[in-house]
């Protein structure tokens, strides 16, 4: 929790209080559910909450936005996000119906009252966001395509609105067709080692109604 504290300061008793948590929640649900390893559970801050947050730093999310976590997984980077904007709803999705268990175990541990949750696939979802987030869950093209049409119309942050994605490695090639793409080096916001490769890459997206 001191690594979330050191890179976000101003957190109210409510957002330490559901930092907190996390770690007792995702221990006692991994033992029944394992949705992270052995060796990520115990370093939960640094793998996962704070690399989520990451997203944060690329772009802070104004008050009654709506953001898609696509993927999320056991609820990355969309937990921690709704967490630290508890103005803004968060919708998480994943198509493994034992992951989005934990998720909403999780969801409902903390009391969260700004996240929604669906088992399903993204293509099947309906709505239109500010961002799509997510963590790593398939090549830029096809989760380009898995998200096709669900940006909206109007944009109201510093960046436009599109994909905001946790990547690593070299992405020179993963990004060839996608000139209007911006890479964000997460070296630049925290000093931990295990942030070296890591990325958020920013693609803007235009409505398509």
């Amino acid at each position: 929790m001191e690594l979330i504290r050191k890179y976000f300061d101003g957190l109210s008793p409510e957002q330490i209080t559901h930092f907190e948590r996390l770690e007792d929640l995702y221990k006692d649900w991994n033992l029944k559910i394992n949705v992270v390893s052995r060796k990520d559970i115990d370093e939960l801050y640094l793998r996962h909450v704070l690399h989520s947050l990451g997203i944060a730093k690329v772009q802070k999310f104004n008050p009654g936005a709506h953001i898609l976590d696509v993927g999320t997984g056991g609820g990355f980077p969309g937990i921690p996000m709704a967490i630290l904007f508890p103005e803004v709803s968060f919708h998480l999705v994943d198509s493994i119906g034992k992951k989005m268990k934990v998720v909403e175990e999780v969801v409902e541990g903390l009391g969260l009252q700004n996240v929604n949750t669906t088992n399903d696939r993204v293509e099947n979802i309906d709505g239109h966001y500010d961002f799509i987030i997510s963590r790593a869950v398939a090549a830029m093209p096809t989760f380009v395509r898995w998200t096709k049409g669900k940006i909206a119309k109007k944009s109201t942050h510093e960046l436009k609105n599109g994909i905001l994605y946790l990547k690593g490695g070299d992405l020179a090639e993963e990004l060839a067709d996608y000139q209007t793409a911006k890479i964000y080096n997460l070296t630049d916001y925290f000093e931990e080692d295990f942030f070296e490769t890591k990325k958020v890459v920013h693609l803007p997206l235009k409505y398509k109604g």
